[in-house]
């Protein structure tokens, strides 16, 4: 098995509580979504935490290439193809988002013909389904649409090159149990663990839980 190099020289100077506080953590979003779906679990991570926005309810923030990277559903697909070698916790995430063994093309097709007539309802439906809170006004429906498209691109996920932690919903309505239990399934290292419930909102249902799941793959 190829091996990871793991942490940078840095990170394995000083302390056990120094290197904790050293770890740079990036923090991206999934879809529909904004930097607030970390409100309860930042707090509660060890290290310098970045959270990342993709700007469909404000300004875009980004951050720097990190020592370990933390995406929610769609965040986790775009954080392991910004940077494929970099430790990854995917929570509520995946690869790739459509295809035969993940969810059917039409249903994202279907979503982005109706999000070119009505963003706002397409977005509120989206919400309501995962059972979300409602969004709050959208500032950038170019970027939101964007990111639509990108759930519908069927192509395989290259492996990814660091070790990845995923961890799942035994309730989560949006992911099909297949998709759940086979994302990032190609990458070097691949560790996972299903809370029983949590919906797709783990980071907020059931940030305690994430909180020591990360904890411990990152030790």
């Amino acid at each position: 098995m190829p091996m990871w190099p793991r942490w940078p020289a840095r990170l394995r100077r000083g302390s056990a509580d120094e290197r904790v506080k050293a770890v740079k953590i990036a923090l991206l979003h999934g879809w529909g979504f904004d930097a607030g779906v970390w409100d309860a679990l930042a707090p509660l991570l060890a290290g310098d935490v970045a959270r990342m926005d993709r700007g469909y309810f404000g300004a875009p923030v980004d951050a720097e290439r990190p020592d370990l990277m933390i995406g929610h559903s769609l965040g986790a697909m775009l954080l392991a193809r910004r940077w494929s070698d970099v430790p990854l916790v995917a929570i509520n995430g995946f690869d790739r988002f459509c295809g035969a063994d993940a969810v059917a093309p039409r249903v994202v097709a279907r979503m982005v013909k109706r999000f070119g007539e009505d963003p706002a309802k397409v977005l509120a439906d989206f919400r309501a389904t995962i059972h979300a809170a409602p969004a709050p006004a959208i500032v950038s429906g170019a970027r939101l649409g964007a990111d639509l498209a990108l759930l519908a691109d069927e192509t395989p996920a290259p492996a990814h090159r660091a070790p990845v932690l995923v961890l799942q919903a035994g309730d989560d309505p949006l992911l099909p149990p297949a998709m759940r239990a086979g994302a990032f399934a190609g990458g070097i290292e691949r560790a996972a663990a299903v809370c029983p419930a949590g919906g797709h909102l783990l980071p907020l249902t059931q940030a305690a839980w994430c909180a020591q799941a990360i904890a411990d793959f990152a030790r």
